[in-house]
């Protein structure tokens, strides 16, 4: 048998084999709660043999809410997460879920308040001002982050990932780029480091050996300016210190190279065609600017492979999981032989659920996700799905995805990234 499918302990928690489904954001939470679609394509993903789900992404607090459709944790839903991790388990998988805060990436009518980060600025994705945080507010959400982890123990969560990568709250302390701070919350590494410390610290006590607690984090921001490898490398092992059973090494900064994150073209035609005309004014700028101000980065197999790998060769004891560019069966294999015991998939497992039973069954299988990007164009509007499996999509707009495959393809073989 192959060690994908063989049995891994992480911490206190056996997963059935070595896959994850990586948390990316579903969008299928209207009113900030669980909803039926959330719960069928978990499940759905559990069914397909995966070894450990991942619901992404929930809030911490309401200020860190991003979406309308974004989980927000609090009591009132505990029992419908509850629902949703009992029939997880009934599949034979773990269930786990992703904690974290948008900080700047949000706006005013979604969460609330008027939008918060590391320092003060304009988001131009909203778009909107956003104010410094106070220390007072610097200590209520840290100390959110452990209610979470209790709130995730009362709903049957195996796991929580510690969300420090993309751009986002904890991500904008670390980054020079976000973080200009001239406190103890700025400035060096050690200081940029300290928000993260005390969420992570908060998340860790909350947990009390109960539940295991996993990150994600960058192995570099994507552009220049952001946070390179050699520092990551250094918050990688404060998060080992601190109790981090295993990190999952993802990359980009969703507010600077999103497409870094995904890799592929940014979808405009998906964009402009999902936003209502109500928000007219974000159609007319992504129309004219999407791929400007989100350049195509193209896709590869393993596309974080070769920066993960300097995680590993500093830290060579350490249980990191690989996440980006698993497609293929074959590409599975050689996550094992780079000596990463688990990984984590995401559009992989949302355009076929079943994707792990049929890699299992044939060592050739691949998926047949061609990395248009139509569920990232949807999401923003609607739920996250691809284009084969979505009922709503229009015969003008599969023609305009297809074209994108098509450009997709032709790069990616002038590059030699596909065969």
């Amino acid at each position: 048998m192959s060690e994908i499918f063989t049995p891994y302990k992480l911490g206190n928690l056996e997963l059935r084999n070595r896959t994850i489904r990586s948390a990316a954001f579903e969008a299928m939470c209207p009113g900030n709660r669980p909803s039926k679609e959330l719960f069928d394509y978990h499940t759905a993903v559990a069914r397909g043999g995966i070894g450990m789900t991942t619901i992404a992404y929930a809030a911490v607090t309401k200020s860190g809410v991003s979406f309308d459709t974004q989980l927000w944790m609090r009591e009132e839903i505990v029992p419908e997460l509850k629902a949703l991790t009992d029939a997880i388990h009934a599949e034979g998988a773990k269930a786990s879920i992703q904690l974290g805060h948008c900080g700047n990436m949000t706006h005013r009518r979604t969460c609330g308040c008027m939008p918060m980060g590391a320092s003060r600025g304009f988001n131009l994705y909203s778009p909107t001002f956003y104010r410094k945080m106070k220390k007072k507010d610097i200590e209520e959400v840290s100390k959110a982050f452990g209610t979470a982890v209790k709130l995730c123990i009362e709903a049957g969560f195996d796991a929580v990932e510690i969300h420090a990568g993309h751009g986002y709250l904890i991500s904008q302390f670390l980054s020079p780029y976000t973080n200009h701070r001239k406190d103890e919350f700025g400035g060096s590494l050690e200081n940029r480091m300290r928000f993260m410390k005390m969420c992570v610290s908060e998340a860790i006590k909350a947990a009390d050996g109960k539940i295991v607690v996993t990150a994600k984090l960058n192995t570099r921001d994507g552009f220049r300016g952001g946070q390179e490898t050699d520092e990551l490398i250094e918050v990688a092992k404060e998060l080992r210190n601190l109790g981090v059973a295993s990190i999952a090494l993802s990359g980009g900064f969703v507010s600077r190279a999103p497409m870094y994150v995904m890799r592929g073209q940014f979808p405009v035609p998906v964009f402009v065609h999902y936003f209502p005309w109500s928000q007219w004014w974000l159609k007319i700028g992504i129309l004219l600017g999407g791929k400007i101000v989100s350049p195509t980065v193209p896709f590869k197999h393993l596309f974080f492979m070769e920066d993960a790998l300097k995680f590993r060769a500093a830290m060579p004891d350490y249980p990191f999981t690989y996440v980006g560019g698993v497609t293929t069966r074959e590409d599975a294999e050689s996550v094992m032989v780079a000596g990463f015991p688990l990984f984590q998939m995401g559009r992989a497992v949302l355009e076929d659920p079943d994707f792990v039973n049929k890699m299992e069954k044939d060592e050739h299988h691949c998926s047949k996700c061609e990395h248009s990007n139509f569920c990232i164009g949807r999401m923003y509007s609607k739920s996250m799905q691809c284009h084969k499996n979505c009922v709503d999509i229009t015969p003008r707009l599969e023609k305009q995805v297809q074209r994108i495959n098509r450009q997709n393809e032709k790069m990616e073989r002038k590059l030699g990234f596909r065969k």
